[in-house]
Formats: C-alpha cells, sequence, structure tokens
C-alpha cells in the first residue's frame, strides 16, 4: 500500500505533478467501486493560521454549491450513485442542508460517505445523510452540536439557565452573574435554540429517509444518534473526535476500509495524495470529480 511517504516520492518524481498523481488516484478509486466519486477536501488542518476572510472558504459554505455543480454536470451515470469522500472541520448548517438537499435531488439514497481521516460537525451531519459512511480505524467523526458566533450552543444554554436558577433562589448572587450574562446579546439565547432544533430536526430526518430507512424503528433510532451527538453534555466538547467504533456502537451504518484491502489502498493513497496538494501549495479547498474536473479554490 501506497503510504505518506511513497506516495510523496511519487509527486517528487514527476516533478509538479502532484494534480496528475492525485487524480489518477481519484479514477482508479471510481473505477474499481463503479461509481461517481467526489473528494472534498479543506486544509484546514495544514493552514491553521490564515486571515479570517479565508478561513470562512475552509469550512463549508455557499460557494461549495458551485464545485458541487460543476463536478456533478459532466457525469453521464448518475443512475451508478456517488462516493463522497470527506475531509472537512465543517462549516455553515444553512449551506450544509442546501448541499445535502441537492446531492439527494441527484442521486437520491444512493450516496456513501468515505471518511479517510476526519469529518466533523457539519461534514458528519452530511456523512448522516448518507446510506452508510465507510471509515478506517484511524478515521473520526464529530459532534453536530450547533456553534453560535464560536460558542456552542448548548453551554450558552446551559449557562444562562444556571444563573436564573442561582439567582431566583439567591438574589445576591445576581451581581456574580451579571458580568457573564451580560456579554450576551438580546437574542442570542433565542438563536441557540432555534440553531438546536434545526441541526437536530435536519439530522434525525435524514437518518430516518436513508441511513436507518430499513430499521424497524427509524425515527427512534435516529433520535437516539442525535441525541449523543448533538449534545454537549454528551460529548462534553465541539471537537470530540469520534472512531468509527463508537460511531458504530451508536446505531451509525458503519463500514471498516480495513475490511477491503484493495479499497483501503486506493481511498488512502488518494487521501495522501490531496493532503501533500493542500501542504504544497496555497490551496484552501479541493472538489473534485473522477472524470478530472476540478474546483479549487486558493488564498
Amino acid at each position: 500500500m501506497p503510504n505518506w511517504n511513497s506516495v510523496l516520492d511519487q509527486i517528487q518524481t514527476k516533478g509538479s505533478a502532484s494534480d496528475s498523481i492525485r487524480r489518477q488516484y481519484l479514477k482508479d478509486l471510481s473505477d474499481y467501486t463503479g461509481r461517481n466519486t467526489i473528494i472534498y477536501y479543506s486544509n484546514f488542518l495544514q493552514k491553521t493560521n490564515i486571515d479570517q476572510d479565508f478561513a470562512i472558504h475552509q469550512s463549508v459554505n455557499d460557494n461549495d454549491k458551485n464545485g458541487f455543480m460543476a463536478m456533478i454536470s459532466n457525469m453521464e451515470e448518475k443512475s451508478l450513485g456517488l462516493d463522497l469522500i470527506l475531509h472537512t472541520p465543517g462549516g455553515n448548517v444553512a449551506a450544509t442542508e442546501s448541499l445535502v438537499d441537492y446531492l439527494k435531488e441527484i442521486f437520491g439514497t444512493n450516496i456513501r460517505a468515505i471518511v479517510p481521516q476526519i469529518a466533523m460537525s457539519a461534514g458528519t451531519m452530511i456523512s448522516c445523510s448518507c446510506s452508510e459512511i465507510i471509515m478506517g480505524k484511524h478515521s473520526n467523526i464529530g459532534p453536530i452540536d450547533p456553534q453560535i458566533y464560536g460558542r456552542p450552543a448548548h453551554a450558552v444554554l446551559q449557562e444562562f439557565n444556571q444563573a436564573a436558577k442561582e439567582i431566583s433562589e439567591d438574589q445576591s448572587k445576581a451581581s456574580v452573574w451579571m458580568p457573564i450574562i451580560a456579554q450576551y446579546t438580546p437574542t442570542l439565547i433565542g438563536q441557540c435554540q432555534n440553531a438546536i432544533e434545526w441541526s437536530e430536526e435536519m439530522v434525525t430526518q435524514w437518518l430516518q429517509e436513508n441511513m436507518f430507512s430499513d430499521n424497524n424503528n427509524p425515527k427512534a433510532d435516529a433520535l437516539e444518534v442525535v441525541r449523543y451527538l448533538g449534545s454537549n453534555t454528551e460529548t462534553k466538547s465541539h471537537s470530540r473526535h469520534i472512531s468509527a467504533k463508537k460511531a458504530q456502537s451508536l446505531g451509525l451504518k458503519i463500514s471498516y476500509l480495513e475490511n477491503d484491502s484493495k479499497l483501503q489502498d486506493l481511498v488512502l493513497s488518494l487521501h495522501h495524495a490531496t493532503i501533500h496538494t493542500l501542504s504544497a501549495t496555497n490551496t484552501i479547498k479541493i472538489i473534485e470529480n473522477q472524470n478530472g474536473i476540478s474546483y479549487i479554490q486558493q488564498y
């Protein structure tokens, strides 16, 4: 199996041929599975200190729809379904909902998520909209609890409710809580409540319609998954890394890369080649299909 160093050797041997090597692995993967394949990769692990004006492009946003439209427009056999290879920190909930709705319009429920390394937050939400999630023993997804202005919505509500409870029981504690509560805008609590309900309802519906559609009780199973993934109390942190084994124990339909050595070889070789591109260039995001069509954003 080509590893990180051997893929780098291939790129260095061919000079500036990282694009051709990545695209060849992508085509080889599609040929092996017999499915349409799109990679959706962000450089969020390679570039952690870029300007905020650019940082938004590392995450899921409405600009991504243009990339996916370009990828899908030249696919002749959409009935073959889609393998969506995700490497993302997450992003905007509204953009995520719009993107999933679009992919479902084109491919129906015939979409598999493949997570070679990490798909957090909105990336996990997208994965939950698919028929299954293919992960390695090293792969991770994450919690789906919404963040409002960088703050966990659940934590904001918990803190606010705790303040209200303590002040109602002892008015003298108001002076302790006021500096904390003062940082909240008048609409923040409502925003947090709406964001939680929105994300949880969305993922619950997606799980029922696809991954859990053949379960005896799809809604109950979906609610159980969302209860954990959507709870800051359960996961403790929005950055919590959830392994394939843990995801499977929650009830998600997980397939292991290790169960198919050829698939594992192709997916990880493609992953390494793509990460090398992100590391060695000013690329922020790559959306690319098996036909060599790319939508690449750079600084």
